[in-house]
């Protein structure tokens, strides 16, 4: 029996990339549009999904070299409805029905975002990908994963991410960097642990939606984290 009824999935732009550290990645993300067909079908779990844009573009990278930082998020945006649109068609190859909501009106190519139709898709059993972020520039797609949580009433955010859980320190780079299995909101916040920014975790605080955090390279770790199998690191 799955541990959630309804999650969202939070990807990271860089893990679409794959390998090659930029770009998209067919391989990559058809292998996930895999693992979503294999849960949605198997565990019958109502699964919407917000994807990053740093394969692409990020904002505050483009602000910290002297762009304009609204017209920087929302390039930013942007990359996440290429993103979004890539994942929708691997998604649709694999046979599931999709639908792209975009916070930022984009009609040729994606639903706008109403809340109402977002839970009503998820409730006859098609994959909602979240675009565009908030449509607010100075948000990170992960205040958007939280937002939309709260909204939709998900029973958690899995946030897949190139590294296997939370560490104190970044494992890349400190080999003796050490694995947290639990963690509270206060303590990440109080931490200043880069697994989220300050205000999705607050959000999260504030909604009572726990955070898994979990490494997507393994094969079969989306199914393991909605099925409540201890993986990555668990805020809440």
């Amino acid at each position: 029996m799955p541990k959630f009824k309804r999650v969202i999935l939070k990807l990271s732009g860089e893990a679409l990339a794959g390998e090659q550290g930029y770009g998209i990645d067919p391989e990559f993300i058809s292998q996930i549009a895999k693992e979503i067909k294999h849960i949605v079908e198997s565990t019958k779990v109502e699964l919407a999904v917000v994807v990053g844009g740093g394969n692409i573009f990020r904002g505050i990278a483009g602000a910290a070299k002297g762009m304009d930082r609204g017209t920087a998020d929302y390039m930013g945006m942007m990359a996440t409805v290429i993103n979004s649109m890539a994942l929708q068609d691997a998604v649709e190859q694999e046979g599931l029905d999709t639908r792209v909501l975009s916070a930022i009106e984009m009609r040729q190519i994606a639903e706008p975002y109403i809340r109402r139709r977002a839970i009503r898709h998820l409730e006859k059993g098609r994959v909602v990908i979240f675009a565009s972020g908030t449509g607010n520039p100075f948000f990170s797609t992960d205040t958007t994963a939280a937002l939309r949580a709260a909204e939709i009433g998900a029973d958690a955010i899995l946030k897949a991410t190139n590294v296997d859980g939370i560490y104190d320190s970044d494992p890349i780079h400190n080999p003796d960097a050490v694995k947290f299995t639990e963690l509270t909101y206060i303590e990440v916040l109080k931490r200043g642990l880069k697994v989220m920014d300050s205000t999705a975790i607050s959000l999260c605080m504030d909604n009572k939606i726990p955070i898994l955090v979990f490494g997507l390279s393994e094969l079969g770790n989306i199914k393991r984290a909605i099925m409540g199998e201890k993986i990555g690191t668990i805020v809440r």
